[in-house]
C-alpha cells in the first residue's frame, strides 16, 4: 500500500494562469505559499519565519472555479498529490519540478458586501 497526499493551507503567490486545451478542459496554475513562523530558542537565538512555495495545478470545474474568484493573496486550503515532472532546459541540463495537483480546494479568505475582490468575468 502506498500513500500520496498533501494537504496545505497557504496564500496564493500571484492570480492564477488558466488556459483551455483542445476539448475546451481548464487547467490552472498558481503559486501557493505557506509559512512557518519564527521563534526563539532557548539560548535566545532568533529563528526567522520560513515560506515554502507550491506550485499547484488544477483541472476542469476547479480551475474554472479559481479562474472566476481566486486572486493573489488569497487564502486557500488545497489538498491533492505530489507530481514529478522533468524537462530539459536550453543549456541541456535536466530540470526536476514538483507540483501539488489539487483535488480539492476551500476558498478560507472571507467575502463581504464590500468585496475588495469582484469575481472575474
Amino acid at each position: 500500500m502506498s500513500l500520496n497526499k498533501v494537504m496545505l493551507i497557504g496564500n496564493v503567490g500571484k492570480d492564477p494562469v488558466v488556459r483551455y486545451m483542445d476539448q475546451g478542459v481548464a487547467t490552472a496554475t498558481f503559486s501557493l505559499a505557506t509559512t512557518t513562523p519564527g521563534y526563539t530558542l532557548p539560548n535566545g537565538t532568533q529563528v526567522p519565519e520560513r515560506a515554502e512555495w507550491h506550485n499547484i495545478v488544477m483541472w476542469r470545474r476547479l480551475a474554472e472555479t479559481v479562474e472566476k474568484y481566486v486572486h493573489k493573496g488569497d487564502k486557500l486550503y488545497i489538498e491533492g498529490s505530489l507530481r514529478t515532472r522533468n524537462y530539459v532546459d536550453k543549456q541541456g541540463i535536466t530540470r526536476y519540478i514538483t507540483e501539488v495537483w489539487a483535488e480539492n480546494m476551500e476558498m478560507l479568505t472571507p467575502r463581504t458586501d464590500g468585496a475588495q475582490h469582484e469575481p472575474k468575468k
